[in-house]
């Protein structure tokens, strides 16, 4: 992350830049006395001893003239509203605004908002060869919506490319200001929850078999962009990393993934399926694009939880609702193939996933039920230390009589603890263990 004065400084640059190419425009538009004769004679900032995070994006992508100017034209209605003020003046025959100058007013926003008209005109004018030229700026390959650094809504350019608002990624409003990663908050339109834990890797106890499976995910993690690039092999090897979690619940599987995430630095999405599955046809596809959207422009992982509700078996083609339902599974498939980052899926059984997916995946990595040593270790790391343990309780005998997972632990901590607490007490008694363990048993229909 980039100190935010390195930001600020470089664009200020990229602002006046931005709007002295306003004010050429419009002269040249209305012929009007200017100091150039095309807005190109105005050459872009020099950036290249800038630290910022925006010089490093323009490097990094070799953004060309134009490209830049759409990219601060994007960012100006975020940062220097005012700048486009100009484009609000009215034109006198028609007692509105300049239809050429493109824009529109964003509910809340009261300033003027660009949309790809505003930068035909600002890049332009008048002269159409130019205007088909600045048009292949917004083409889907273009390395501007390949980046994620615009994102155009499509229910603009289904009536015109050129009236859709300039909208830029929201992470990189964060990454160009602050120098932070945009979080989005959990809601309806981003049916996705950032995972976190306060544990750390040494934390997690799991077979070493299994160990070693997920230290492969973590290998792919640091060292993806060396075996793709610096080795060459991105023409043989697919960018993403595609595992399936599967085991009985409570078995670490989500603590997993957002370990991986935390060790790593990336940040951990788990996706709400009950929010992404929709009634309505095309909704899910929409609702699953935008998470994938986000998730490859910042470098998230994402994690299914109870994947079989979506990603399970295909059903017989019997209706009209079996079809949509196989169009939705046949284009999760393409997206997780596409992901270039890292997916997780978890399901209890593996039986339930769909054949295509399984074929698709690097790894497949069972987390069992813990054996007696590492039920010891979970034992033994679960108790806070500021409670004490009455003597009649062993934990070394609580880990060879009951065949419990981490998560019917931490359980039976919560409840034993709360018990002691209701006692005015810091001693944790058996009994409150034994009891914690039966409700345990009770959930899975077990009696003890």
């Amino acid at each position: 992350m980039n100190a935010p004065p390195h930001n600020a400084a470089t664009l200020n640059l990229e602002l006046d830049w931005l709007s002295q190419l306003v004010d050429a425009s419009i002269r040249l538009y209305f012929g009007q006395e200017c100091g150039v004769a095309d807005v190109r004679d105005i050459p872009a900032p020099d950036l290249s001893g800038s630290a910022s995070s925006y010089a490093q994006v323009v490097h990094e992508h070799d953004l060309s003239f134009e490209a830049r100017a759409v990219v601060i034209l994007a960012l100006a209605p975020h940062v220097r509203p005012q700048l486009l003020d100009p484009f609000l003046i009215k034109n006198p025959n028609f007692d509105r605004g300049f239809t050429e100058f493109g824009g529109l007013l964003a509910g809340g926003h009261g300033g003027f908002w660009p949309t790809v008209e505003t930068a035909a005109f600002l890049l332009a004018g008048e002269d159409l060869e130019r205007r088909f030229a600045v048009q292949e700026l917004f083409d889907p390959d273009h390395p501007l919506r390949r980046a994620r650094l615009l994102h155009l809504d499509d229910t603009q350019t289904a009536q015109s490319l050129f009236a859709a608002p300039l909208t830029l990624g929201k992470e990189y409003v964060s990454r160009f200001t602050t120098g932070s990663r945009h979080k989005p908050s959990f809601s309806s339109t981003f049916p996705a929850r950032r995972l976190s834990t306060p544990l750390e890797w040494d934390d997690l106890v799991l077979p070493e078999r299994v160990l070693d499976e997920v230290e492969e995910i973590r290998a792919w993690i640091e060292h993806r962009h060396t075996l793709l690039h610096t080795w060459r092999l991105d023409k043989k090897i697919k960018a993403g990393f595609r595992s399936l979690f599967y085991g009985p619940p409570g078995t670490g599987k989500t603590l997993t993934a957002s370990l991986l995430g935390k060790t790593t630095g990336l940040d951990v999405y788990r996706v709400d399926l009950s929010l992404v599955v929709s009634k309505w046809v095309g909704e899910t596809e929409k609702n699953l694009a935008g998470v994938f959207d986000q998730a490859e422009a910042s470098d998230w992982i994402l994690f299914f939880d109870e994947a079989d509700a979506l990603f399970g078996k295909r059903t017989q083609t019997t209706s009209a609702h079996d079809r949509y339902a196989n169009q939705e599974v046949a284009y999760l498939l393409q997206r997780i193939e596409d992901f270039p980052g890292v997916v997780i899926l978890a399901s209890n059984l593996k039986g339930n996933i769909d054949e295509a997916f399984a074929r698709r995946f690097q790894s497949m990595i069972y987390f069992p039920v813990p054996g007696r040593e590492e039920r010891l270790r979970l034992w033994r790391g679960a108790f806070s230390e500021s409670a004490r343990l009455e003597p009649a309780v062993d934990l070394s005998r609580l880990a060879d009589e009951f065949e419990v997972t981490g998560g019917a632990i931490v359980n039976v901590l919560r409840y034993a603890s709360l018990m002691a607490l209701r006692r005015d007490a810091d001693t944790i008694r058996l009994h409150d263990i034994t009891h914690g363990v039966r409700r345990e048993f009770r959930k899975d229909g077990k009696v003890l």
